[in-house]
């Protein structure tokens, strides 16, 4: 707390200008320019690096004190995500629990006024409430579900490690298994997924639920690929026919669509177990609704931080309606976990920095103009100058 406050006071004196050098000046005529410009210097880097740091010190308790705006954990990196922030808003904590292992799966359900997520090694799911901030358990036990959706009917789709399946909660509240095999196989353990408007479902399935009993059943194949390859899948809604559209990806995790529906993105962790593969966001093309094409790099996961080039993981990723897509990341700490915002042309343009692993991100909120982050045993929020650009 102190050393966020001394790093707040750095930033004000640097941003006062003449204002600065006059105070410094009154303290100490023998050493007012030099420390002038010892501040001015000091001010500088934070403006460049220091507001990298500083989410590691903050605090989000009832007795953190408030804070300064603009946000200083909503880092523009290029003039283009200076128009997606609110000058006038936080980054808040909505729910937070020791008892909470690792949230993941946010989804917003815009008739109920309600944000689920999933606490995959607690195998339940949490519900907060829009109206009043109220957090309850939702669904226990949840299958150790990882992501969590919506489709066009307002049914809940959840895609679950402990049974390798993408499940659908009906109205009446049953249970319909949409996928659990393909090629006469059991699939690996389905992590995250997409509804397309003609009612296809595409789930991602690198397969970590099978590869811990932590998350999952782990399974006894002794391999990586717990059951088969991992790949991208897509349920077709007409048949309930499960069709592979992509496995040039090493694993392939969260995934969304850009807002006209003809391209997929989907986040690559697949250096969690193989040397070689890269920590990037892949795309492709979508053809006639139900191919993936001309599969390529849309962004690196690579950061300048320090003096050092880093990269973490991209997990769950959101498109905007003006097709920016934002990446939670994470696994290299202080100045990089978080979100992070990439232009359509795959350039980084934002952070928003966390104190904690950012594992997936949705938007919702009465407007779907707030960004909702789930972050280990954390769930934060912020208000954006965007809307997401589809269902959640």
């Amino acid at each position: 707390m102190r050393q966020f406050s001394s790093i707040e006071s750095e930033s004000v004196k640097a941003q006062a200008g003449n204002g600065s050098c006059r105070t410094a000046a009154s303290g100490s005529q023998q050493g007012g320019r030099r420390a002038f410009l010892t501040t001015a210097a000091a001010g500088a880097a934070f403006l460049t690096t220091g507001l990298r740091s500083l989410t590691a010190e903050d605090e989000y308790g009832p007795d953190a004190p408030p804070v300064r705006y603009p946000d200083p954990r909503l880092v523009t990196l290029d003039d283009r995500f200076a128009a997606l922030k609110l000058g006038n808003t936080p980054i808040q904590r909505v729910y937070h629990s020791k008892q909470m292992l690792w949230a993941e799966g946010p989804a917003w359900n815009a008739v109920g006024r309600y944000l689920i997520w999933s606490d995959i090694p607690n195998n339940i799911q949490h519900r907060w409430l829009e109206e009043d901030g109220h957090v309850s358990v939702f669904r226990n036990p949840a299958n150790n579900s990882n992501g969590n959706t919506f489709d066009f009917q307002g049914r809940q789709l959840s895609f679950e490690h402990l049974t390798r399946s993408v499940a659908r909660y009906e109205h009446d509240g049953t249970r319909t298994v949409l996928a659990s095999t393909y090629g006469g196989k059991s699939l690996n353990a389905p992590n995250d997924g997409v509804v397309h408007p003609n009612g296809d479902i595409w789930f991602t399935d690198p397969g970590y639920g099978g590869l811990m009993d932590y998350e999952g059943a782990l399974a006894n194949t002794g391999s990586v690929q717990p059951y088969q390859k991992e790949a991208i899948y897509r349920i077709e809604a007409a048949t309930g026919k499960v069709i592979k559209v992509a496995d040039d990806i090493a694993k392939p995790n969260g995934l969304c669509f850009s807002p006209d529906y003809k391209t997929l993105y989907a986040a690559d962790t697949g250096a969690s177990h193989y040397k070689d593969a890269p920590k990037v966001i892949r795309m492709w093309d979508v053809a006639e609704e139900s191919k993936l094409t001309n599969g390529r790099l849309f962004a690196s996961m690579e950061l300048e931080l320090g003096g050092k080039t880093v990269a973490g993981f991209a997990d769950g990723i959101r498109a905007d309606k003006d097709g920016n897509i934002w990446a939670s990341a994470g696994w290299v700490g202080q100045g990089y976990d978080g979100v992070h915002i990439f232009a359509p042309d795959g350039k980084r343009i934002g952070q928003i920095l966390l104190p904690e692993i950012c594992s997936n991100v949705c938007f919702g909120g009465t407007k779907r103009n707030r960004l909702f982050m789930t972050a280990s045993q954390s769930v934060y929020a912020v208000y954006v100058n965007t809307r997401g650009a589809h269902l959640t």
